[in-house]
């Protein structure tokens, strides 16, 4: 199909649906996890104008990476800034020469382009069992399914409304279910006056250019674990959501692209973006568009709106980040239910290798934090070696790539 027949056959009514999920999985990124990157930027000892950089940096590069990528590939290719790596950078950057660290975000997103123009992550992505891949992401996602349901204890009103209003669409009007929360959510808050933008005045973030240095100790305390930690907490369960959900897109060209998108940004402040995992499942399951042909949309409304916060710095993610946890956490909660409904079905639907699967699952969910590396990787870990010991042996590329087509045209037949 030709991008032009695709985008052709595309309507008004089609952009609803993946343009909100788009929506709401920058939101949740805001919202959720952006405090990180100001907290390192101030256990730094950066200026403000060497903040709004970064958030300037960080934004565009991963709005017009996804942008490209979901594009090209017809595919919701979501990207985000590296989380786990943030998360890293609150200590590592205490201990660390801000222009060494600059050095540091080169080396490691030179690496990435590399290794994404050898091809040979996309090969060790290939290898693992579907059921294992499935168990993966449900256990990862298991978290914010149950922060969906946590926030009766804080916030009862907000959080039983959101879910009392997300049955009942789900009941009566499915494909309207998440627009419809975010909508009353957003009302429900501003009636009651807990979000108030009454004072936000805009202002555009002006690029700072930082001289990088490069030594040992920043290679060795910086570069390398930023790599490890993004390639195994990011990338790899990232690549595990597009599979899931049927999208084939190869690790390799997301990969280099990401990679470069961050070797360019590394200057004004960017640390490193990649193929998003957890805001990803918002936009390629059937949330984003009942029919999978569509969803790509989901990456291109994604990448608008990065770009749109990034222009305006500091100003615009801040905003975000006034939202109420309770509400942020319901939101993306409700808003991955359906991915996580068939992660674990696929989990679980073969037999032979349903015990692995289920080890990988509940490894996974147990978010294990070891020598620096997160739980997705100790999850992923620990269930190909379940898998192989009690398979006998990890499946040959080729079946394994075999099995995920026909998961693929099954899944597709449901639709």
């Amino acid at each position: 199909m030709s991008s032009s027949a695709a985008a052709s056959r595309l309507h008004l009514r089609d952009l609803l649906h993946p343009v909100v999920a788009g929506m709401i999985s920058v939101i949740v990124n805001y919202g959720g996890t952006f405090i990180l990157i100001f907290q390192a930027a101030k256990v730094a000892g950066l200026s403000p104008d060497l903040t709004a950089s970064w958030v300037w940096s960080v934004s565009i590069g991963v709005g017009m990476t996804g942008l490209l990528l979901s594009w090209v590939s017809r595919e919701p290719i979501i990207t985000a800034w590296s989380t786990p790596a943030a998360a890293f950078l609150v200590v590592a950057l205490s201990t660390t020469p801000y222009a060494e660290a600059i050095g540091a975000y080169i080396i490691s997103a030179a690496a990435f382009v590399l290794l994404g123009l050898s091809g040979c992550f996309d090969k060790v992505i290939r290898l693992i069992p579907p059921g294992v891949a499935a168990g993966l992401l449900a256990g990862i996602l298991l978290q914010f399914g149950i922060g969906a349901f946590a926030g009766m204890s804080l916030d009862p009103v907000l959080a039983g409304l959101l879910i009392a209003a997300y049955v009942v669409l789900k009941r009566f009007t499915a494909r309207y279910a998440v627009v419809g929360i975010l909508v009353l959510g957003l009302g429900f808050l501003l009636t009651q006056g807990r979000v108030d933008f009454s004072g936000l005045t805009l202002q555009f973030a002006t690029p700072v250019f930082t001289r990088p240095e490069f030594s040992v100790n920043a290679l060795l305390s910086v570069a390398l674990p930023l790599f490890l930690i993004t390639l195994t907490g990011q990338y790899m369960p990232g690549m595990l959501v597009l599979r899931n959900d049927g999208f084939k897109t190869s690790a390799s060209p997301i990969l280099a692209v990401t990679g470069l998108g961050s070797l360019l940004m590394a200057p004004f402040g960017s640390h490193a973006f990649n193929v998003a995992a957890i805001t990803a499942a918002i936009c390629t399951g059937k949330e984003a568009s009942e029919d999978p042909s569509k969803r790509w949309i989901a990456g291109i409304a994604a990448g608008v709106f990065y770009i749109f916060v990034g222009i305006f710095g500091v100003t615009l993610a801040a905003v975000f980040m006034v939202f109420p946890a309770t509400f942020i956490t319901t939101l993306a909660g409700l808003a991955l239910l359906g991915t996580i409904a068939a992660s674990l079905a696929s989990a679980m639907a073969d037999v032979k290798s349903r015990e692995a699967s289920l080890i990988t699952f509940l490894a996974s969910a147990a978010n294990i934090a070891m020598l620096g590396i997160g739980g997705a990787f100790w999850g992923l870990l620990i269930g190909l070696a379940a898998y192989a010991l009690l398979n006998g042996r990890l499946p040959r590329r080729q079946t394994v790539a075999t099995t995920a087509e026909d998961a693929v045209v099954t899944k597709g037949a449901t639709h």
